[in-house]
């Protein structure tokens, strides 16, 4: 599989230059599926844009997602009809949009689609995410089928997690691109 076919989505508001998604997407050439709107992202906008991008690629993808990124990978499955175009998911700090306070600010994205992927994905979970508890993340992954990943406390495994380019999450992922 050559670089060009891991697909690095995003979560809400785009991943700054020291997330470690940027960092991947500088290191080993990955493609950030690009949003119109980051700021205000409506889920049938962002399902569209991934099929888009999907159905534009020669082989399958391996997907690497960030919060909301995770998110919209188990909405895209639940509505497409191309989910062969993906060969593998990274579901990486899950944000959990039915939270009162989030799904204030991210309405049309509760409720979460909880149908199993039709591909192999490991989600990975932190024990103190502000945005998703640890048990609520296991439930997400037990709906999706995930393998669970316990990073500890490294809260929304984000660039303020301090992880750098992630050496652990990369190897997750070479893990997956070799299925």
């Amino acid at each position: 599989m050559k670089t060009a076919d891991v697909l690095l989505l995003p979560g809400w508001e785009n991943s700054g230059p020291q997330h470690w998604q940027s960092l991947w997407e500088a290191q080993h050439g990955y493609l950030r599926v690009e949003q119109h709107d980051w700021m205000r992202p409506l889920r049938g906008d962002w399902i569209a844009r991934l099929e888009e991008v999907l159905l534009a690629r020669g082989q399958p993808a391996v997907l690497a997602a960030h919060s909301l990124g995770c998110i919209l990978v188990a909405a895209w499955a639940s509505v497409s009809r191309h989910t062969d175009r993906v060969k593998a998911a990274l579901l990486v700090a899950p944000g959990d949009t039915e939270r009162l306070e989030i799904r204030e600010q991210l309405s049309s994205w509760a409720p979460i689609a909880r149908r199993p992927l039709p591909f192999p994905s490991v989600l990975v979970a932190s024990r103190n995410d502000p945005f998703c508890t640890f048990e609520r993340a296991g439930e997400l992954a037990q709906a999706w089928g995930s393998r669970v990943v316990d990073l500890g406390a490294a809260g929304h495994v984000n660039a303020d997690s301090g992880l750098g380019s992630w050496p652990q999450g990369h190897a997750l992922l070479q893990d997956l691109i070799q299925l």
